[in-house]
């Protein structure tokens, strides 16, 4: 049997307005891991349909049906972007996706002690934002408040983890905070404790956008607390896109992940 596919469904709604997804899961419907995407952009461009097919720009999201014939409820989503909604929207919509996940897990047979998070470039920063600062770091909103917000852990592809020495950092400006205060609260780099979720990060030395200084320093950050972590940096590779070898490491990942958390 093929797997399932379903486009546009709303799993949170601010102000009237939904926040939209797409699904896919495998035949099976007991006991299956979850991923939820998150992509990238600087939190101002992108969508859930950046997977490189169609002539669409690049692969910087999972392929829906490559991860649910690997047997995973997967999910990729749209969020607020910072030129309509000012952070942390974006980050609450991300946080409300797993809640979602969390709400609907006996209806897609989830276990939803194997959710796990992957985001690439801006996705990268959210997805350790969540692993470090957890879900209590803003209010909730969008939806299913009183869901579960756990995941057992995260993927960092070419992601951001520092945001008061990042360049394009500058797009995190939350109304009526100081925007120094703003992007170290919202830095991954500055949560990192012993407790952080386990994460998985993959970055180039020769990365244009995200200078790989940042992976460098946060992985050793993680290390210091003693965070669980795995560290995969490449010599070169740019701005790393989720490919087929990308896809490999995140499964190795997640299965030692998965083992872990017992």
């Amino acid at each position: 049997m093929s797997v399932t596919i379903v486009e546009n469904v709303v799993y949170g709604s601010v102000l009237g307005a939904g926040l939209v997804a797409d699904i896919a899961f495998p035949p099976r419907r007991r006991d299956v891991p979850a991923i939820i995407s998150v992509h990238g952009g600087r939190w101002i461009r992108g969508t859930r349909f950046d997977d490189g097919k169609d002539g669409r720009p690049d692969n910087g999201v999972i392929d829906l049906g490559q991860w649910a014939a690997a047997d995973f409820f997967a999910m990729r989503v749209d969020y607020r972007l910072v030129t309509c909604s000012p952070a942390p929207a974006c980050f609450q919509d991300v946080m409300c996706a797993i809640r979602w996940l969390h709400a609907h897990a006996a209806q897609y047979g989830i276990d939803t002690r194997r959710i796990f998070l992957i985001g690439q470039s801006a996705g990268g920063h959210m997805v350790a934002l969540a692993a470090t600062l957890g879900a209590d770091g803003f209010e909730r909103s969008g939806g299913w408040n009183d869901a579960p917000s756990d995941f057992a852990a995260a993927i960092g592809i070419a992601g951001a983890y520092d945001l008061v020495s990042l360049d394009w950092g500058s797009g995190w400006c939350p109304p009526g905070v100081p925007w120094d205060m703003a992007r170290a609260y919202a830095s991954p780099l500055r949560h990192a404790t012993a407790n952080s979720k386990p994460l998985l990060i993959i970055h180039a030395a020769d990365d244009p956008s995200v200078p790989v200084v940042q992976a460098d320093t946060f992985a050793s950050a993680l290390g210091k607390v003693g965070a669980r972590h795995v560290y995969r940096r490449y010599d070169g590779g740019g701005h790393l896109k989720i490919t087929e070898s990308i896809f490999d490491q995140c499964q190795d990942f997640i299965r030692h992940a998965s083992t872990a958390r017992g």
